[in-house]
């Protein structure tokens, strides 16, 4: 039997194609493994509401899920009405990046999560990409409330230009994440999906030795050296490979399913 006892898990890119489609295939390695009593913690960029609403879909009713690449930590609780209770929330004062990049980007989007409902946002996105409640406010607002996560969205730059942003404001109060479009994705200094997966592993008493992750993001660099074993799905990047200690297949592979499938070898 694996040593593996803890076994987080990206969602989008990993666990759940870019269409939105998580296979039978995944549904059933996830369901074996919580079957042989493994913890399965999804760990994702996703707010708390949306994240547990694909713990639920996965048949998750119990255990924990890492939001907001970290910032918020939450216990699945099927006695709630929203199905979770929140454990742990990390936020910080958004200002000084928000205004750094607005000057470097005055018709990028701008997001601040609202904690359970959905999104504070500075004009209208793409549909789709976040979700949630939406309420429009002026910039100011975004940057005077305290965040879990904030969401920057520039449709007309890329990746590259984002990275290149990042370097010449200076964001280093902040942790960061480029998406795979223009996308940049801020949390509180310090804070990622490790940090808070590390909370969790003492939380419910695993090794260190005796944890997996499974992810093909940058927002999952530090959460793959973090585990003892870290997977990277075959569609990541190279930052994110060399993090990893291995590569699987890619998401249009179901590469998740040969690695949750080996955990109960």
């Amino acid at each position: 039997m694996s040593r593996h006892r803890l076994v987080a898990l990206d969602v989008d890119g990993t666990l759940m194609s870019y269409a939105g489609v998580i296979s039978d295939d995944v549904r059933a390695a996830v369901t074996a493994l919580v079957a042989s009593g493994r913890h399965v913690v999804l760990a994702t960029g996703r707010s708390a509401h949306s994240a547990v609403e694909v713990a639920l879909d996965l048949g998750l009713t119990s255990g924990w899920v890492v939001c907001s690449n970290g910032a918020v930590t939450a216990r699945l609780d099927p006695e709630q009405e929203s199905g979770y209770t929140l454990v742990r929330t990390v936020t910080f004062d958004p200002g000084p990046a928000l205004r750094a990049i607005a000057m470097e980007l005055p018709d990028a989007l701008f997001a601040v999560e609202d904690l359970s409902v959905g999104f504070l946002i500075s004009a209208p996105f793409p549909e789709g990409e976040i979700t949630g409640r939406h309420t429009l406010v002026p910039f100011e607002q975004l940057a005077s409330s305290p965040a879990t996560r904030v969401v920057i969205r520039a449709p007309e730059s890329t990746p590259e230009e984002f990275h290149a942003l990042v370097e010449r404001v200076g964001l280093h109060e902040v942790t960061y994440a480029v998406g795979w479009s223009a996308w940049l994705d801020l949390t509180p200094g310090g804070v990622s999906k490790a940090s808070a997966l590390e909370d969790v592993r003492r939380d419910l008493g695993v090794e260190p030795y005796e944890t997996l992750a499974l992810g093909d993001g940058e927002n999952d660099v530090e959460m793959l050296r973090w585990a003892a074993c870290g997977v990277a799905m075959g569609h990541a990047n190279d930052v994110v490979r060399a993090a990893a200690d291995e590569v699987t297949g890619t998401i249009d592979d179901d590469g998740a399913v040969a690695v949750l499938r080996r955990v109960l070898v």
